[in-house]
């Protein structure tokens, strides 16, 4: 079966999730405006960006689970060197091409069989020279990627097969006073994570409800302190008149 994160089709809807003006995802002129910039609302309303400024240190950031991008990019605003890593090899290299050529070009789906040519631009403020982007496995990262300031984990945890043991081995490569934003969904599915795997999401032995907050904060407050909690709406577009809406819950952790 063709992973889908590998497909023309993903590609194309990321590219439009990152990267579309409104008009362009909400092309008849309606719907939930707030949703929208999604990958850059992670940073600029989680990022502690004066916070990390005080560190007075060359700030590392790690995009893990960059998809397309765009939040990797964001990052560079602020930050001295950024890694943008994800699963998706067509996604690392779509991020890595727009790094590198400013604009591409891609499809969307109106309806059916009729498409629209759009493009993603690189916008000035970035810092491209900045980023580097690669395919690689959130669950096995090599040990050169260590020393970050600030490590994003969007849409990530519920897509991993063990969770708990991918966001313990990303708080050992965080600096002291550095800090991890996660946000997600929530979204657990068998086909990505074994349901003894799940954070939360579940009901206890004793009949108790298990969230995924929970279970974050009980792996997270070993070694980070809790800075910062946000719902952040999301919208995906399939097509002109389908749309993926969800709401991530945010959370910003510094470590101690």
């Amino acid at each position: 079966m063709t992973n889908f994160y590998e497909t023309d089709r993903a590609v194309s809807e990321y590219l439009l999730f990152h990267y579309g003006d409104p008009e362009e995802i909400l092309d008849h002129g309606t719907g939930p405006l707030d949703a929208l910039d999604y990958p850059k609302r992670c940073i600029t309303e989680l990022a502690p960006v004066e916070e990390l400024k005080k560190l007075g240190r060359t700030l590392r950031g790690l995009d893990l689970g960059c998809a397309v991008g765009r939040s990797a990019f964001e990052m560079s605003v602020f930050m001295d060197e950024v890694i943008g890593i994800d699963y998706s090899y067509r996604f690392a290299e779509a991020a890595e091409r727009l790094k590198t050529d400013q604009v591409i070009s891609y499809q969307v789906r109106v309806e059916g069989e009729i498409i629209r040519e759009l493009e993603a631009q690189r916008k000035p403020e970035w810092n491209p020279e900045r980023v580097k982007f690669y395919q690689g496995d959130a669950q096995h990262l090599g040990e050169a990627v260590t020393g970050f300031d600030l490590v994003l984990m969007a849409n990530l945890i519920d897509r991993l097969s063990d969770p708990a043991v991918a966001v313990s081995d990303v708080m050992s490569r965080v600096n002291q006073g550095g800090y991890i934003i996660i946000t997600s969904p929530y979204t657990w599915l068998e086909e990505y994570t074994p349901r003894d795997k799940w954070l939360g999401g579940f009901l206890s032995e004793e009949s108790e409800e298990k969230s995924t907050f929970e279970g974050l904060k009980e792996i997270m407050e070993t070694d980070f302190d809790l800075a910062h909690r946000k719902n952040l709406p999301f919208m995906i577009r399939e097509h002109s008149r389908k749309f993926q809406w969800s709401v991530a819950e945010g959370t910003v952790w510094k470590k101690r």
